[in-house]
C-alpha cells in the first residue's frame, strides 16, 4: 500500500496561524487571570443568605417608604371621624385710632386696643364621603404592602438566578480546564508518535489547533464568570468583594402535584390580590361620587369673645376704660347638593366601567399564572430527566475516550477519533451543568409562583422516601 506524501510547505501557513493563536491566547489568559484571580478571606455568601442581602436593595427601600406614606394617608382619613377644633384671633392685639368729624355734632375720637379670639368645634355626624375615602386609603395601603412583597420576591428570584448562573459559570470553567487537560494529553501523544516515526505532522497540528480552541473557550468562560459575579454583586448591593460555594448541587426537591401548584398559586398570588383591590377602589370611588348627592349633617360650636382697652368714638378718650363680651353658638347643620346636571351620575358609570375592566385583567392574569406555573413544573420534570441522562452520557463518553486512546496507541485509530470523543465528553459534562442550573431555576420559580416550600427530602405521593437509584432523588448518593 502506498502512502500519499503531503507537501510540508502546505503546513507553514497553518503552523504560523496556530502558533500565533496560542501566543495570543496565552497573552489574553494572563490578562484575564488577573481579573479572575480569586482572593482569600472574603465573606462567603450562601444561597440561604440571599434574602437577607436583598432587604437592603434600594428599590425595596423606596417601596418601604411608599408603604409608610400610605399608612400615614390612611391615618389621615380615619382622623376625619373625630371632631375638629379651630382657633382664630383677629388682632392679638389690634390697635385702632382715628377721628370722626361732623359739623353738626362733637368730634369723636378713637384710641383703643382690642383682641377678638374665637374657638370653633365641628363634628361631622353624617359624612357620606368619609366611609369611601377610608376604604380607598385602606386598599391603597394593602396595595403598597403587596407591591413591596412582590418586588421582594422578584428580586430574590433574580438574585438566586444570578447565584446559580455564577455557580454554573465556575463549573463551566472547570469543565474547560478538564477538556484542556485532555487536549494536552492528546498533543503529547501526537508528538510522541511523530518522534517515534509512526505519526504525522498533521496530527500534531490538529491537536495544537484543538488545544488553542479549548484555551480560547476557557478564556471566554472566565470572562463570563467575572461578569456574572459583577451582576450578582449589583443586585445584592454589596460594596466589597465576596465568595460563594462553588459546588453546583440540587437545592431541593418538589413534592407537590401540578393541580396543587396551580390552586395555591392562584389563591395566594399578590398580583391577583392587587387587581381585586384595584377593583374595590374603583367601586369605592363610584360610591364616593354618588355620595356627593347625599346630605351632610354636622354639629358646630362657636365660642367668640372680644376684649378692649381704651375708648372708641368718644369726645374725651379714657385710656383706662376696658370691657369684654363673649358669645357661644351651638348648631346642628345640614347641607345637601341635590342636583348638579348629571355630573356625578356619569362619573359613577365611568368608575363602574373601570371596575369591570379590572375583572377582565384579573381573568387574564389567572390564565398567565396558570400557564407559567405549568411551564415551570413541566420544565422541572424535563430537567430531572436531563440530569439523569447527562450523567449516563458522561459515563459513556468517558469510556469512549478511554477506548479511543487505546485504539490510537495500538495504531488502529486516528487522533481525530480521540478529539471527537473528548469533545463529546466535554459536551456531556456541559449538558449536566446546564440541566442542574435549569432544574434549580425552575425550583425557584415554582416556589415564587405557588408560595409552596422546596423540600429537602424527595417524597412520593404517599409522602414516602423514593429509594430508586435511577431517580433524581438519589443523585450524588
Amino acid at each position: 500500500m502506498f502512502r500519499k506524501v503531503i507537501n510540508p510547505f502546505l503546513f507553514v501557513p497553518l503552523t504560523l496561524f496556530i502558533n500565533s493563536s496560542i501566543l495570543l491566547s496565552s497573552e489574553n489568559k494572563s490578562n484575564i487571570d488577573k481579573v479572575f484571580e480569586e482572593k482569600a478571606n472574603y465573606p462567603l455568601i450562601s444561597y440561604q443568605e440571599i434574602e437577607k442581602f436583598i432587604l437592603n436593595n434600594p428599590e425595596l427601600q423606596s417601596l418601604k417608604k411608599i408603604i409608610t406614606s400610605a399608612k400615614f394617608n390612611l391615618s389621615s382619613k380615619i382622623a376625619q371621624r373625630y371632631p375638629s377644633i379651630d382657633f382664630q384671633a383677629n388682632g392679638l392685639p389690634k390697635y385702632v385710632s382715628g377721628t370722626n368729624y361732623n359739623s353738626n355734632s362733637a368730634t369723636l375720637k378713637t384710641s383703643q386696643f382690642t383682641a377678638n379670639p374665637s374657638l370653633n368645634i365641628k363634628w361631622d355626624l353624617i359624612a357620606p364621603l368619609r366611609g369611601s375615602e377610608i376604604k380607598i386609603a385602606k386598599d391603597n395601603f394593602k396595595i403598597a404592602f403587596n407591591n413591596y412583597e412582590i418586588k421582594k420576591k422578584d428580586l430574590i428570584q433574580e438574585a438566586r438566578m444570578r447565584y446559580h448562573k455564577f455557580q454554573k459559570s465556575y463549573q463551566e470553567i472547570q469543565n474547560k480546564k478538564f477538556t484542556i487537560d485532555l487536549s494536552i494529553k492528546s498533543l503529547d501523544n501526537a508528538k510522541a508518535k511523530l518522534d517515534a516515526g509512526i505519526g504525522t505532522k498533521f496530527e500534531v497540528l490538529e491537536a495544537e489547533a484543538q488545544l488553542s480552541r479549548d484555551q480560547q473557550s476557557l478564556n471566554e468562560k472566565k470572562i463570563e464568570h467575572v461578569i456574572n459575579k459583577i451582576s450578582l454583586k449589583e443586585i445584592l448591593n454589596l460594596k466589597g468583594d465576596f465568595e460563594i460555594s462553588k459546588e453546583q448541587n440540587l437545592i431541593g426537591f418538589w413534592n407537590h402535584e401540578l393541580k396543587k401548584n396551580i390552586n395555591e398559586g392562584l389563591d395566594k398570588n399578590l398580583s391577583l390580590k392587587n387587581l381585586l383591590l384595584q377593583k374595590s377602589i374603583k367601586k369605592s370611588q363610584a360610591k364616593s361620587v354618588l355620595s356627593q348627592n347625599q346630605p351632610n349633617i354636622y354639629i358646630s360650636n362657636t365660642f367668640s369673645s372680644t376684649f378692649s382697652k381704651g375708648d372708641s368714638l368718644s369726645t374725651n378718650i379714657d385710656a383706662q376704660e376696658y370691657g369684654s363680651n363673649y358669645t357661644n353658638t351651638i348648631s346642628l347643620n345640614f347641607a345637601w347638593n341635590i342636583f348638579n346636571g348629571g355630573i356625578n351620575k356619569n362619573a359613577y358609570k365611568s368608575k363602574i366601567a373601570d371596575a369591570e375592566a379590572e375583572e377582565y385583567a384579573l381573568k387574564n392574569l389567572q390564565n398567565v399564572l396558570t400557564t407559567n406555573i405549568s411551564k415551570a413544573f413541566l420544565n422541572l420534570k424535563l430537567n430531572e430527566g436531563k440530569i439523569i441522562s447527562s450523567l449516563r452520557e458522561i459515563e459513556s463518553s468517558q469510556e469512549a475516550v478511554r477506548l479511543a486512546r487505546l485504539r490510537y496507541d495500538v495504531g488502529i485509530s486516528t487522533l481525530k477519533d480521540i478529539l471527537v470523543r473528548q469533545n463529546e465528553l466535554s459536551s456531556a459534562r456541559s449538558k449536566n451543568i446546564n440541566a442542574l442550573y435549569n432544574y434549580n431555576l425552575n425550583l425557584d420559580k415554582l416556589e415564587k409562583l405557588t408560595f409552596l416550600e422546596i423540600s429537602k427530602n424527595c417524597l412520593d405521593n404517599n409522602n414516602n422516601e423514593i429509594k430508586d437509584k435511577e431517580s433524581i432523588c438519589n443523585i450524588g448518593r
